[in-house]
């Protein structure tokens, strides 16, 4: 990767994986071959904020190793975990601790997903990863077929996929309740992004580490109007409301429909797109090619409100509804909780099917029995992989001011290469891949 992550990490993992090891459930798990239930070794990068809510999620296992730019941000892990080793740079962590190392918890802001989830999935460790899976489309592929080819136990982190409430909603969709679907809005009712540009640069703070902090980003001074949160609404390091919500809220359509890599992907608005920050709004359409269970689908992404609520006489008075399927027999709003079958008089006496997906285990605990070797986790990279990079498809389009055609097979859009830059990554010197 560069002169900061040592030649000598690459020729041990050659050299592990080409003789061929292989560990519980044909899993590669570093140099540690144990039983089925034995407690994995995991670290951590990233225990504040949203990492947290991570590092609870698999607390009952060994955290051997603890790895943050942010002494603050990190304090409250250390202190509950005085027996991880503490490091700054994931690198270092991953190169010095290999062989003590099964699987890694990602949760960094966005531009530094990618490098850590490659360095360890290189070396067979397994990986759960926060949303989106990575900061621009080709990362994301690669991750996607790094996870596949290392045959490693991974997971997206968006946890809602085991919500009794989502999973009704798909089996609905499913089930033929509103007959056969051929389009779906979906939408985060938010206007965050444009944050303010600085003004000023003050010093950077004793507990945290600048340089690390940026990665593989272009350098910049220190801000606070960056750092902890508001990098989100930066292009440079975060991937906006879209970003944020999209796995999450596109999770449903997804699932319930069956779908993967989008044919066509146009943009509405995008007129003028800032060059340094997300948007406030933003409007996109994605065609998606029939399957064998279906034909083709029409899927909106919004940020903001999708005006045929308001055609339909809903407006934004459905509190907590982020998607709406429209059928050939009727139409199902829903989101992560709650649903409504449309028109309401037309489903009166409608009697809603059985559940029939098995019920999940802990989202946590699924991916932690994938390391150990059993069944895939549910939102693997295989599942999510394609979903982020519709995600990041929208944002593509509506930085290059207009839509395209996708050949996901060649990551070309079609019909307008000023995407192209969009679609792909670069990263400063000594964070080249």
């Amino acid at each position: 990767m560069s002169q900061k992550c040592p030649r000598r990490k690459f020729l041990k993992t050659t050299a592990a994986l080409s003789a061929g090891v292989w560990l519980v459930g044909g899993s590669r798990r570093g140099a540690r071959a144990e039983l089925p239930n034995d407690k994995l070794n995991i670290a951590v990068i990233g225990p504040g904020g949203r990492g947290s809510a991570n590092l609870n999620g698999v607390a009952s296992q060994n955290i051997v190793a603890i790895c943050d730019v942010d002494d603050r941000r990190a304090g409250k892990a250390y202190q509950r975990f005085p027996k991880a080793k503490k490091y700054r740079d994931f690198r270092k962590m991953l190169d010095k601790m290999e062989s003590g190392i099964d699987a890694v918890v990602i949760s960094t802001p966005d531009h530094t997903h990618f490098h850590p989830a490659y360095l360890a999935m290189q070396s067979g460790k397994h990986v759960y990863l926060e949303k989106p899976l990575a900061h621009s489309v080709w990362e994301t592929r690669e991750l996607t077929k790094l996870a596949a080819e290392k045959k490693v136990a991974t997971q997206l982190g968006v946890q809602r996929h085991a919500l009794p409430g989502l999973r009704r909603a798909v089996e609905l969709v499913q089930s033929g309740a509103i007959g056969t679907v051929k389009e779906c809005y979906s939408w985060i009712n938010s206007t965050r992004g444009m944050p303010p540009v600085p003004t000023a640069t003050p010093p950077v703070p004793a507990h945290l580490d600048w340089d690390l902090w940026l990665g593989p980003a272009d350098d910049r001074p220190y801000s606070p109007e960056y750092v902890p949160y508001k990098w989100r609404f930066w292009w440079d390091f975060g991937t906006g409301e879209t970003g944020n919500w999209g796995c999450h809220i596109l999770d449903i359509p997804f699932w319930a429909l069956g779908l993967k890599y989008p044919t066509k992907v146009d943009v509405e608005g995008a007129d003028n797109p800032n060059p340094e920050r997300t948007p406030k709004s933003m409007t996109t359409r994605f065609e998606f090619p029939a399957n064998d269970k279906r034909p083709p689908v029409v899927l909106h992404w919004i940020q903001g409100v999708p005006p045929i609520l308001d055609e339909l006489g809903l407006g934004k008075k459905e509190k907590g509804m982020n998607n709406l399927f429209i059928g050939t027999e009727g139409m199902l709003l829903c989101g992560f909780g709650s649903h409504r079958l449309l028109p309401e008089k037309k489903y009166e006496d409608f009697k809603e099917p059985a559940p029939f997906l098995p019920k999940p285990p802990n989202f946590y605990k699924e991916w932690i029995d994938a390391c150990r070797g059993g069944a895939p986790a549910s939102c693997n990279f295989d599942y999510s992989g394609p979903m982020s990079e519709t995600v990041l498809l929208a944002n593509a389009a509506f930085r290059a001011k207009g839509g395209f055609t996708w050949d996901h097979a060649s990551l070309r859009p079609v019909g307008n290469p000023a995407a192209e830059p969009y679609l792909r990554s670069t990263f400063r010197k000594g964070w080249e891949i």
